[in-house]
């Protein structure tokens, strides 16, 4: 059988040193949250917006409907309201990615440049300790999948 062709983070002759790993690793795990965070507060951003669209439509129908004055005080008092004082949807997630999102982009990036720009070496190294070499399934990098072009895709 011919060697795995492999990915260098796979081989464990990286020379970072294991706490270095554990550490930065725990810098990109937060950043991935903050990364899940910021998906959420888009959702927040998306559905807020198609509320108040829908909000629109109950209005003219409340209108239609003969109930003007519920019509009239929905749309002068919640359609197009802050969210938050003075914002909208899009202000809160804008000012989230200026005062939060970005700095700790650039931190886990700093942060990564103590691997030498390696991601993901902790679990680089879960994968080569609980993988069986050889196995199907168990292959070190999609190239080495048979029939595999190497995309990940099959």
């Amino acid at each position: 059988m011919e060697p795995e062709p492999s990915d260098p983070r796979l081989t464990g002759e990286i020379d970072v040193d294991d706490a270095t790993v554990k550490a930065v690793g725990l810098l990109t795990e937060a950043w991935e949250t903050v990364q899940i965070a910021h998906g959420h507060l888009y959702a927040f951003h998306q559905l807020t917006g198609s509320a108040d669209f829908k909000l629109e439509e109950a209005v003219k129908a409340l209108r239609d409907a003969g109930h003007g004055g519920l019509a009239t005080r929905l749309e002068t008092e919640l359609l197009g309201r802050n969210v938050l004082p003075g914002r909208w949807t899009f202000q809160v997630v804008e000012d989230y990615e200026d005062t939060y999102y970005e700095p700790f982009r650039e931190f886990e990036r700093e942060g990564r440049e103590l691997t030498g720009g390696l991601r993901h070496l902790w679990e680089a190294g879960l994968k080569r300790d609980r993988r069986t070499p050889g196995q199907p399934g168990h292959e070190a990098t999609p190239a080495a999948v048979p029939g595999d072009s190497g995309s990940g895709m099959g």
